[in-house]
């Protein structure tokens, strides 16, 4: 795991809670609800690469 995966997570986060602010006062609620969802899904999505990496190399570590 890189530091850089922590960086990218916490300016995905930082970005969507703006975001998510900022449609919030406009009167935007739905989509609002819908950005934040959307980054919830790509950062699963980079947590589940990784995830999937992490496997991989312990499968590869032990021949199996």
């Amino acid at each position: 795991m890189d530091v850089n995966l922590i960086f990218r997570i916490a300016a995905i986060g930082i970005i969507v809670a703006v975001l998510n602010q900022v449609l919030s006062r406009a009167g935007r609620d739905e989509q609002a609800m819908m950005t934040t969802l959307a980054g919830l899904v790509v950062v699963l999505m980079m947590v589940v690469q990784e995830i999937a990496r992490l496997f991989t190399m312990v499968k590869t570590l032990f021949d199996l």
